[in-house]
């Protein structure tokens, strides 16, 4: 079997746009946060290489060239904070210091949890950037001498979490806001929490966007330093 898709160049792509189409079906079906699209796809294509023995491997050699796309997709989040940018400007201020205690607080839980669960200096600086687009948290990880494909791991699972519990918890504390919304989602659960914020309005979708370039940046600014604190 694995002979059969290294031969292919298009396996990989096609099962994981299948997982992901078969994803947005259920989330249209049940509404449900839960039903996350990608958490779908991610269960069944992991399920397709367990059931007929597909080493990953052989999987991502075609599957690869769907990683190309995620930087121009980041890229492209930058419309709509364009077409906010009046609001940008009027609370400059409060958006930064924003995004600044939350990339802080990121790196301070990492922090913690590392001590508390006596983690080594690999593995700690493998989750500190574990709250920003993969994009910029593979190259942290790489640079600090983390592992960054368990850091693409991480980024995903936080990302899914927080798309999928984002509106829970701004309804159990009461965030109606739209700006501190669209900040909380981009600054914790970089894009894939974008595509939660982009679904509640226009404004939430173009402050996370916004979130997740200020967050990145501050995060490999924050990651050096809090690199040696353990």
């Amino acid at each position: 079997m694995n002979e059969l898709i290294l031969s292919s160049a298009t396996f990989g792509v096609v099962i994981s746009l299948l997982g992901y189409l078969v994803g947005l079906t259920v989330k249209k079906r049940f509404k449900a946060g839960v039903f996350n699209p990608l958490l779908i796809a991610i269960v069944l294509v992991v399920a397709v290489l367990k059931i007929f023995h597909i080493d990953y491997s052989s999987y991502n050699a075609s599957a690869k060239y769907l990683s190309y796309l995620l930087t121009p997709a980041t890229v492209c989040l930058a419309v709509p904070l364009y077409m906010q940018i009046e609001k940008l400007r009027r609370n400059a201020l409060a958006i930064f210091c924003a995004l600044a205690a939350g990339v802080l607080t990121s790196l301070l839980s990492v922090l913690a949890l590392s001590m508390l669960f006596r983690l080594s200096h690999q593995e700690y600086v493998t989750l500190l950037p574990k709250s920003i687009t993969s994009a910029i948290g593979m190259g942290v990880s790489e640079e600090l001498g983390g592992y960054p494909s368990i850091t693409v791991a991480v980024i995903i699972l936080t990302g899914i979490l927080g798309n999928v519990s984002g509106n829970l918890v701004c309804r159990l504390f009461r965030i109606t806001e739209p700006i501190a919304k669209g900040l909380a989602m981009g600054s914790a659960a970089h894009a894939i929490g974008t595509t939660r914020a982009m679904e509640w309005g226009e404004v939430e979708g173009a402050m996370s966007s916004l979130a997740i370039v200020v967050s990145g940046v501050l995060t490999v600014v924050g990651a050096s330093f809090f690199a040696g604190l353990w």
